[in-house]
């Protein structure tokens, strides 16, 4: 695959301040999971402050690409989530493609536009959908998460209150797995290689700025160079401030996924001028604003799915959250079933 991850060294992100990552591969999603983790705004449940949870999340995070390999149908189609191949007017692979303000609401109507355009899903990859359905995944952990830690906290039959704290604890692991899933695609968006046509060199377009057409150039960006510049404090300083005012996770997820398409001809331009040679202050900065830039999403796509989960109903029958934490109405049957 065009995009695979490089190997790195294990995290140690958590025990230490600063660290040096070993590539954007491995290291690079820990790093971006770990310090999301790291920010997250008060008010969210405690147990995602720990420094476990904070590594798992780290570790967590590098686990779609250690699901490759596992064969067809899986790969295909779990592979292409990675990335969207947009052309130099945001346009999916070239002018038949929609922009991404124009995605269709499923992702089986945006295989169907493309199909019918004539242009290939694979190639093409579906990175938007898999970060927005991540979040609406997250969004349905924490309303459970909610749920289960008000009916512990209440319930005076001691049964029922064991059952709700074993299903509070799984539901934890539940969260940090989804977290570094989720986590794993917000970060894939930060990359400029995941957004763009011209993910490994500048390919065969028109090119009146000679830029590379290298098929090292992904790899070597995320490997050797960053392993180089990239430190967890610099990361940590560099992101920036939380933005969840009116949050619309597709309309985020757009936002999110342009402004990094921006940074294409960017990258490009500093490769030609020599910015990703040895350890030159200028590629440093790139790569540490692009990871920032990912933390910072994650950060606040955790946070966001947090504030939605409030508002929910979950179960069978159907119980709002709302009602579960204010103490009036009983969860019981939802949460355990009624068969």
């Amino acid at each position: 695959m065009k995009r695979l991850a490089i190997a790195a060294l294990a995290l140690i992100a958590v025990s230490a301040p600063a660290v040096t990552v070993d590539a954007w591969g491995n290291t690079g999603h820990r790093l971006i999971g770990v310090a999301a983790m790291r920010a997250l705004p008060e008010g969210l449940p405690a147990f995602l402050k720990t420094p476990g949870a904070i590594a798992d999340v780290g570790e967590l995070a590098r686990e779609p690409d250690r699901w490759k390999g596992a064969g067809q149908p899986h790969d295909r189609e779990r592979d292409t989530a990675h990335f969207i191949d947009l052309d130099d007017q945001g346009r999916v692979m070239d002018g038949r493609g929609m922009a991404l303000t124009d995605l269709p609401r499923l992702k089986s109507e945006y295989d169907a536009a493309l199909t019918q355009a004539g242009l290939d899903v694979d190639d093409a990859g579906y990175l938007p959908y898999a970060m927005i359905d991540a979040w609406q995944n997250l969004s349905r952990d924490f309303a459970y998460w909610r749920v289960l830690n008000a009916a512990e906290k209440r319930e005076t039959n001691l049964e029922r209150q064991a059952w709700y704290r074993a299903d509070r604890l799984r539901r934890e692991a539940l969260i940090l797995r989804d977290i570094g899933v989720m986590g794993h695609y917000v970060g894939d968006g930060s990359q400029p290689h995941h957004t763009s046509i011209h993910y490994n060199g500048w390919g065969d377009y028109p090119n009146p700025e000679g830029f590379t057409n290298s098929r090292q150039t992904h790899g070597q960006f995320e490997g050797a160079f960053a392993s180089r510049v990239a430190r967890l404090d610099a990361v940590e300083a560099a992101m920036p401030a939380a933005n969840l005012d009116g949050f619309d996770v597709k309309a985020r997820t757009v936002s999110y996924l342009t402004t990094t398409l921006g940074t294409v001809v960017p990258f490009y331009r500093l490769e030609k001028a020599g910015g990703f040679r040895d350890a030159d202050a200028r590629g440093a900065a790139f790569v540490t604003e692009r990871l920032a830039a990912g933390a910072a999403e994650l950060r606040d796509f955790i946070a966001s799915a947090w504030t939605v989960s409030g508002e929910a109903a979950i179960g069978w029958p159907a119980v709002k959250v709302a009602e579960v934490e204010a103490g009036t109405a009983d969860p019981w049957l939802a949460m355990v079933g009624e068969d």
